[in-house]
C-alpha cells in the first residue's frame, strides 16, 4: 500500500471551499504557481502512465468518454481528468476506472493545501496538482487529460512528454482569456503540442486550416488531420471509418455511437484515429465497437427518462438536456433538430453572463416553438431570465421569462400537441438539473 499523508479533516467539500480563497481570480492563466507546488509535491506529473492530452473548444469531453470506453473495453486501466463537473467534484478525477472516493480526494487535496502553504494559486491549478498526485499513486495503463481552458498556459500543460496530443474543433469561446480572434485562440490551443509527439486534429474551420497545420509543424509534431488522414460517414448499419494512415487506405465499419447527435460520429472517428496512433497498445476492432456502444457522457444531447421533471410531462412528450454554451454548440443542436421533425421543439434556456446568448440562439432562429428564459439557480454569474429572453425575442422567437425550470415546464406543457423540450445553455444549469432530477 502507498503511503498517504493523512489530514484530520476528511470533508473534501470543506477543503475545496478553502482553496477557492487562495487566489483573487477564478482564472489567471500561468504555469508558475502549479510548477512551484508540483515541485514541493515531488513532481508527481513526471510519474504518470502514458498520457493523452486533449485541447479544443467543443467535443473534448465526448472524445475522452469515447476513448475511455474503448480502452476499458480492451482491458486497460484508465485515469481520467476532466472539468468542469456536473453534480460532484469527484467526477473530475477517475482513478483506474473508478471515480475518486471522498477520503482519497480529501487526502490529496489536504496534502496540496499544506505544501502550498497559503501562497496564491487558483482553484483549478491546485486541484489539477491534486489529480496528478492521485494518479501517481494508483497503477494504471494510460491517462486521459483534458485541458481546462486554452492550452499553452493551462495548468495541465505541465505534462512535457505526452504520448499523444489531440485537438478537437476550435471555435470562438473564452475570448477574454484566449484572444478575440479564432487565429489567436488556435495558437493557444496548439500550445499543448510537443516536439516529436504525434498530434491528431479534428477538421478545423476552413479559413484557418492552413495556419493550424503550419503551427503544428512549427511545434515539431507530426499531424494527422480529419478529412485528410481519416474520415467518417454514416452507413445503414452504423458508421464507416475510412483511413489513409501511413499511405494505406482502409475502410472499416462500426456501430452507431451511443451518444446522440450526428456530430458524435466525428468525435467517435477522432477517438478511433487516436487509438490507431497510440503506440504500445493492442486494441482490436471488437473493443472499439464495444466501446462506441457503451460510451456514456451526461448532459450532451441526453434524453432524460426518469425523475420529478419527467413525471410532470404528459404521455408522449420528451425532455432533453444539453450543456453546450457557445455558438458551435448552438449549431450542433440546430443541426440535430432537423432530425426531430415529428414533434415541435421547445427550449428552456439559461446562460452565464460570460457567454453570448446571441451566438448560441442565432443558429436556432426559426427552429423552436416556445422559448422560456430562466436564471441559472444558485449561480451568481447567471444572466437574468429577462436578458436571455430579450435576445430570443430579437430573433423573433416566441419567448417569455419563467421563474424556474419547473415553472417553464408547466407553462410549455399547456400546449396540447406532443413535443420535445430541451434544457440548454450552460453546464452549470445542466448540473443543477441532473442533481435535482435524480
Amino acid at each position: 500500500m502507498c503511503w498517504r499523508w493523512r489530514h484530520p479533516l476528511s470533508d473534501s467539500d470543506a477543503i475545496l471551499t478553502r482553496l477557492m480563497a487562495l487566489h483573487p481570480k477564478v482564472i489567471d492563466l500561468s504555469l508558475d504557481r502549479i510548477e512551484r507546488l508540483l515541485k514541493r509535491l515531488g513532481n508527481p506529473e513526471r510519474q504518470l502512465p502514458p498520457t493523452i492530452h486533449v485541447a479544443g473548444t467543443n467535443g473534448k469531453g465526448s472524445l475522452i468518454a469515447f476513448l475511455r470506453a474503448i480502452l476499458e473495453a480492451a482491458g486497460y486501466r484508465v485515469h481520467v481528468y476532466i472539468s468542469p463537473h456536473l453534480t460532484k467534484f469527484n467526477e473530475r478525477i477517475r482513478l483506474a476506472g473508478k471515480l475518486i472516493d471522498d477520503d482519497e480526494l480529501a487526502s490529496v487535496l489536504a496534502e496540496c493545501e499544506k505544501l502550498n502553504a497559503g501562497e496564491p494559486i487558483t482553484h483549478f491549478e491546485i486541484t489539477t496538482a491534486a489529480a496528478f498526485l492521485a494518479f501517481s499513486r494508483v497503477d494504471a495503463d494510460v491517462v486521459l487529460l483534458e485541458t481546462g481552458l486554452g492550452g499553452r498556459l493551462d495548468a495541465t500543460n505541465v505534462i512535457d512528454n505526452p504520448v499523444l496530443t489531440i485537438i478537437t474543433p476550435v471555435s470562438l469561446d473564452h475570448q477574454q482569456f484566449l484572444g478575440n480572434t479564432l487565429k489567436k485562440i488556435i495558437a493557444e490551443k496548439i500550445g499543448i503540442v510537443k516536439p516529436g509527439v504525434p498530434c491528431l486534429s479534428a477538421k478545423q474551420e476552413r479559413r484557418e486550416e492552413k495556419n493550424f497545420c503550419k503551427l503544428v509543424t512549427e511545434a515539431g509534431a507530426s499531424l494527422a488531420l480529419e478529412g485528410k488522414d481519416w474520415s467518417v460517414r454514416k452507413i445503414e448499419t452504423g458508421m464507416a471509418f475510412d483511413s489513409n494512415l501511413d499511405g494505406v487506405k482502409k475502410s472499416r465499419d462500426f456501430p452507431v455511437p451511443a451518444l446522440s447527435g450526428s456530430h458524435q460520429l466525428r468525435n467517435a472517428g477522432l477517438a478511433i484515429a487516436a487509438i490507431e496512433h497510440l503506440p504500445g497498445f493492442d486494441i482490436h476492432d471488437s473493443a472499439i465497437a464495444l466501446g462506441l456502444k457503451s460510451t456514456h457522457w451526461p448532459a450532451r444531447l441526453q434524453r432524460l427518462i426518469s425523475g420529478p421533471l419527467i413525471d410532470k410531462l404528459p404521455a408522449g412528450w420528451e425532455l432533453w438536456l444539453d450543456g453546450g454554451h457557445n455558438g458551435a454548440a448552438g449549431k450542433i443542436i440546430s443541426k440535430h433538430a432537423r432530425t426531430w421533425r415529428d414533434k415541435p421543439l421547445h427550449m428552456i434556456f439559461g446562460m452565464l453572463n460570460s457567454k453570448s446568448p446571441g451566438d448560441f440562439l442565432g443558429h436556432l432562429e426559426g427552429r423552436l416553438g416556445l422559448f422560456r428564459g430562466i436564471a441559472i439557480p444558485d449561480e451568481e454569474n447567471t444572466l437574468s431570465a429577462q436578458e436571455v429572453t430579450a435576445v430570443a425575442l430579437s430573433l423573433r422567437m416566441d419567448g417569455d421569462v419563467a421563474g424556474s425550470v419547473e415553472a417553464a415546464l408547466d407553462d410549455i406543457i399547456k400546449q396540447k400537441e406532443k413535443a420535445r423540450i430541451i434544457i440548454a445553455g450552460s453546464l452549470y444549469l445542466a448540473g443543477t438539473i441532473l442533481r435535482e432530477n435524480s
